[in-house]
């Protein structure tokens, strides 16, 4: 197998665990590629839902007897437990698999030693370290213990959500707002502040341009103790709990490890103020206000040397908007 062939299976790897964002919770979206010693790509899988076989179980067994001698690449060291299904680490050993190499160390704990036990029984064992996107948000859960949170706003470029006559339809274009439903689709849940809720009758649904329902949808969560009317939230069914750190607890408890916060600007700051966003995605459009409603409603830093700050991952276009994404952590990238 030439380097290029490993090059081509990590990306089918990324791919297989890219494909299943938004359905593994509480485990995380794992993607497993096998080659075979010629360099050809015999077998992807990734994590089904929760209590299902993990990525690398469904490569195997779409591989089947090819798997023996191969190359498994995996975004995610190789469970060595015991849960609701068996440890990968043995089945890939069961298997025959001559050589794993894997993307990310697997923090959690008792599951961790799958590279360990790979090598005492004679597997060629590769860390390759390299970031992979899908895994972030679940690596952060693990080493927070709540869910990760990615706080979501559009804005002009001075910063404001809403002009101040509170019209804010459409700040950014088509694109970006299908980007939105695309990204809807990958995560556990979607948080809004009760005034969000009762202001915009908002769906919270992540759907497709024709306005039909993507098959993999967020649940609905409401922040705050106000009552919220009938509408479009009580139709579909919503979650409410009084305080952000409620909301975390419980969805933590429930499973969800990858939440979007996507307003309002009071419940913005409340989050940065328990010091829970682990990301930031701004949708900025090419306009000005030069007032109107800003992303939070108070300040959180009294000085720049106290600033709330992220490391930049991606910024590119989006239409005619721009798309930035940022995070407090970066894991899997050392």
């Amino acid at each position: 197998m030439t380097a290029r062939d490993l090059v081509g299976a990590t990306e089918a790897a990324i791919q297989a665990g890219n494909a299943v964002r938004g359905t593994t919770s509480p485990n995380p979206p794992v993607g497993c590629a096998l080659v075979d010693a010629s360099g050809e790509l015999i077998a992807t899988g990734a994590t089904s839902p929760a209590g299902g076989p993990h990525a690398e179980v469904n490569a195997l067994r779409e591989a089947g007897d090819r798997a023996r001698g191969a190359t498994a690449v995996v975004t995610l060291e190789p469970c060595n437990h015991t849960g609701r299904t068996g440890p990968c680490s043995h089945a890939l050993t069961q298997a025959g698999v001559a050589r794993v190499v894997y993307l990310t160390a697997d923090p959690f704990e008792p599951a961790a030693g799958g590279a360990e036990h790979l090598r005492d029984r004679g597997v060629e064992v590769v860390f390759q370290p390299e970031r992979v996107a899908a895994l972030q948000p679940w690596l952060r859960s693990v080493r927070n213990n709540r869910p990760s949170v990615t706080l979501k706003f559009a804005s002009t470029l001075d910063g404001f959500t809403a002009a101040v006559d509170g019209s804010s339809k459409w700040i950014t274009g088509e694109k970006a707002r299908e980007l939105v439903h695309q990204d809807r689709a990958t995560r556990d849940a979607i948080i809004v502040g009760t005034g969000t809720a009762i202001a915009d009758n908002p769906s919270l649904t992540a759907r497709y341009p024709d306005g039909s329902m993507r098959p993999v949808q967020p649940r609905r969560v409401v922040v705050g103790t106000r009552n919220v009317p009938e509408g479009n939230l009580t139709r579909l069914g919503f979650e409410q709990y009084a305080t952000p750190k409620e909301a975390l607890q419980a969805l933590w408890e429930t499973g969800g490890r990858d939440v979007l916060v996507e307003g309002g600007p009071a419940l913005a700051a409340s989050f940065l103020e328990l010091d829970a966003v682990d990301a930031v995605q701004a949708y900025i459009a090419p306009a000005l206000l030069g007032d109107g409603r800003g992303v939070l409603n108070r300040s959180i830093a009294d000085t720049i040397a106290h600033a709330r700050r992220f490391r930049t991952t991606c910024v590119r276009p989006v239409g005619n908007d721009v798309f930035l994404e940022m995070e407090k952590d970066v894991y899997g990238s050392r």
